[in-house]
């Protein structure tokens, strides 16, 4: 992408997708953004006589040399800390991981809010393990405040930004947990299953029935 542009002084969407082979050209765009080097986005016409969008170097003086993978450095205590924080959890899964198995993530994307300015502090950050992260980044590039408004406070509000309290996900009336068994409870969650292996149910939908109906036995 930096290449083309360095040649061509813009890209298109169209140049991504047909001659790069970028089935999401915005991603492509963001990992440009995210290596410290400022982009511009404008419309265009396709060949096709569409609008589409095409990018082009930003102002220079915006450039940041000082990232790694796009994010600003963050000392090994910073993550020592955050890991502490969270008793070496996941913030989304609640799976335990060694400290090597979590990745800093900014609870607002990076997309939306950029990088925190001034001191860093541990609670605009969480852990997540990579299979949360892929999901998370997949989920937020979909979203349209991502996409679109960058409000910071959608993403504060949302289960990816703050999945203990929130109040939809990437903008869909949604709720959702994740549960784990670990250990000992393994034995549980196979005994779970093979129920709802018999009743031909899926584990989702038999763990609701199992929490609705406790619910009504209670009330």
């Amino acid at each position: 992408m930096i290449g083309h542009i360095l040649q061509y002084g813009f890209i298109t969407t169209e140049d991504l997708e047909n001659t790069y082979g970028y089935n999401h050209p915005p991603r492509a765009a963001r990992d440009v953004r995210e290596a410290g080097i400022p982009l511009e986005t404008f419309k265009v016409k396709s060949k096709e006589g569409k609008s589409i969008a095409a990018y082009k170097f930003g102002d220079i003086d915006q450039l940041q040399i000082n990232r790694i993978a796009g994010r600003a450095i963050l000392p090994r205590e910073f993550k020592k800390a955050l890991f502490d924080s969270c008793n070496g959890k996941c913030d989304v899964c609640n799976g335990k991981f060694a400290e090597r198995y979590l990745q800093i993530d900014h609870k607002i994307p990076y997309e939306v809010g950029g990088d925190i300015t001034g001191k860093q502090d541990i609670a605009d950050f969480m852990l997540l393990c990579a299979s949360c992260n892929r999901a998370k980044s997949w989920s937020c590039e979909h979203c349209e405040n991502w996409q679109n408004d960058k409000n910071t406070d959608l993403c504060l509000r949302c289960y990816w930004g703050n999945p203990l309290n929130y109040s939809h996900i990437a903008l869909k009336e949604v709720r959702r947990f994740d549960l784990q068994w670990e250990g000992e409870e393994v034995k549980s969650y196979d005994a779970i299953k093979t129920v709802a292996n018999s009743k031909n149910i899926a584990m989702p939908d038999f763990v609701k029935q199992l929490l609705e109906n406790s619910m009504r036995r209670k009330q």
